[in-house]
């Protein structure tokens, strides 16, 4: 299993027919997150035309809300809504932030300059796939530890989350979860001298190499 969702916070403006468009854009995971964070942007812009929130947050998107706040019903929240619904984007919330210009853009224009405001967000704030894997945590005596390095290097589908070394060395690892059967060649190459501590299940992203948290 896998999402999509934005990697960084980011705020981005674009101006139309004088209307400046401001798009604050954040990953979340609830929906306090989400609300906490379109109260800062009210506060923030609380003299602005309008502040139009929009967020999806769950894996299923599962929840979904949005408000047009006053723009005509359609214009500004909803066709932002069903880009990120069509593009897979989930858990994050975006609040378009606007100050009239003076020029009014009709219905299109207005659908138009929305999408696009969030669109620029978007980039800005990297959109990323974060994919279901299996963290496990394994503890082992320093004899083994160049064979067990040697082994995750060389498996493109294991990556090395972290590792401390103390009296022994305590290191995790995440895999795809269909590929858990790792541990027991791990086993075997510690002649079954390695401790398997925690097994644990979350959305992870790798990025040139590295492990974004989940």
């Amino acid at each position: 299993m896998s999402y999509r969702s934005v990697l960084n916070n980011s705020e981005t403006d674009y101006i139309v027919e004088k209307s400046k468009f401001i798009a604050h854009v954040k990953p979340v995971k609830s929906e306090k997150e989400a609300q906490e964070f379109i109260e800062e942007i009210k506060k923030r812009h609380w003299n602005a035309s309008h502040n139009v929130p929009i967020y999806i947050i769950g894996e299923d998107m599962s929840i979904q809300k949005f408000s047009d706040d006053g723009e005509p019903s359609g214009t500004a929240a909803f066709p932002v809504l069903d880009m990120l619904k069509k593009e897979g984007i989930t858990n994050l919330v975006i609040v378009i932030t606007r100050y009239f210009g003076g020029i009014k853009l009709g219905k299109g224009g207005l659908i138009r300059a929305y999408t696009q405001s969030a669109k620029l967000g978007l980039d800005s704030s990297k959109v990323i796939d974060y994919e279901q894997l299996i963290k496990i945590q394994i503890v082992y005596e320093y004899t083994y530890h160049g064979k067990i390095e040697n082994y995750i290097n060389g498996c493109e589908e294991i990556f090395d989350f972290n590792t401390e070394f103390d009296d022994k060395v305590r290191k995790e690892i995440l895999t795809p979860v269909d590929n858990a059967s790792i541990i027991d060649q791990i086993v075997e190459i510690t002649s079954d001298k390695v401790e398997i501590i925690e097994k644990s299940i979350g959305y992870y992203s790798i990025l040139n190499g590295k492990v974004i948290g989940e």
